[in-house]
């Protein structure tokens, strides 16, 4: 065989392999929509870059310090994500371990909201969502199951405090790839409203850029307010914020606890947030009811700094489907 065709002849089976792996990119508690939905649908501890830019970017001046989940590695601590990549639509364990400044395993850590860890699995697309609560060996291994229904890139986010004098909450980030058909898909559109599994949360309020803002979540059934929300974790509901692009995690803190005297079972929810910047971000409600947890996701957009212009919003487009637990 000729020289140039041993090379066009390698060049074509490059091409069918990379053709071939372009795919790539439910511990059990909270899933958002295991289904895409339709094109048109209605439906706080931040970390980006100074001067990043694209939806969901950070601009310049808008964050004072970093957001939560866009680091591997903070404060002497790594996330060690030994299941780098998982099939779609195959049930699989996800391992990980944190691990300190000398490479060892971290075994300690203080309990917040019930639990040692939480873990957050979200699409880059932020269609897809997962709510884990993931077991600890002896040696410092996490696990937990995960099916996720969609080929694509995912993040993972370990959110967690060492059990270490002075220690601070961490909330550590790292990509997950899923193998199979890649197929895209538009984010939801921006609404107040959101529907999961019979109920209807209705969302007042709006984040703020570098300015703690209220969030209240307003839950009914069948026309009717529900007010015997049961605790979950600690609380009647649980938000999570990620920014759409770069997926900036951040600490969003309830108002109130059970048992506290004045906070109500239901209808509403409060919470307090900070956006880190401009932009849109998508947010994951968890709460339970009935024994079951459910979770409503929202598509929000953030408004500009006090004094700075808001430019007028671009289209977005990504690639879609979300449900967690």
């Amino acid at each position: 065989m000729h020289t140039g065709l041993r090379i066009t002849a390698f060049a074509a089976a490059l091409a069918a392999i990379f053709g071939t792996a372009y795919g790539v990119g439910r511990g059990l508690d909270p899933v958002v929509a295991e289904s895409a939905p339709a094109p048109h649908d209605e439906h706080s501890r931040p970390s980006a870059r100074s001067g990043e830019t694209g939806d969901g970017g950070a601009r310049e001046g808008h964050e004072a310090t970093p957001p939560g989940g866009l680091r591997i590695s903070e404060d002497g601590y790594t996330l060690d994500l030994a299941t780098a990549r998982v099939t779609a639509g195959q049930r699989t364990d996800l391992r990980f371990t944190v691990r300190d400044d000398n490479g060892e395993a971290v075994t300690a850590y203080q309990r917040e909201h019930d639990k040692e860890l939480h873990l957050i699995l979200a699409s880059r697309d932020l269609i897809t969502y997962r709510h884990l609560h993931p077991t600890r060996a002896a040696d410092g291994t996490w696990s937990t199951p995960v099916d996720l229904p969609r080929a694509g890139g995912y993040r993972v986010f370990a959110d967690f405090t060492p059990a270490k004098k002075n220690a601070e909450n961490l909330t550590l980030g790292a990509d997950l790839a899923a193998l199979g058909r890649y197929e895209p898909a538009r984010p939801p559109a921006p609404s107040d409203t959101a529907h999961t599994d019979g109920y209807r949360v209705e969302l007042a309020g709006s984040l703020r850029p570098g300015r703690a803002s209220e969030l209240k979540l307003k839950v009914s059934r069948d026309g009717e307010p529900v007010t015997d929300l049961q605790p979950y974790l600690g609380a009647y509901g649980h938000l999570v914020a990620l920014r759409s692009g770069d997926l900036a995690h951040l600490h969003v803190h309830p108002n109130g606890e059970p048992g506290d005297g004045s906070t109500e079972p239901g209808p509403e929810i409060s919470f307090t947030a900070t956006a880190p910047s401009g932009g849109t971000y998508r947010l994951f409600l968890d709460f339970q009811h009935r024994g079951e947890v459910h979770t409503a996701a929202f598509t929000v957009r953030a408004g500009s700094a006090p004094g700075v212009e808001e430019p007028a919003p671009t289209a977005t487009t990504g690639h879609g489907d979300a449900h967690g637990h």
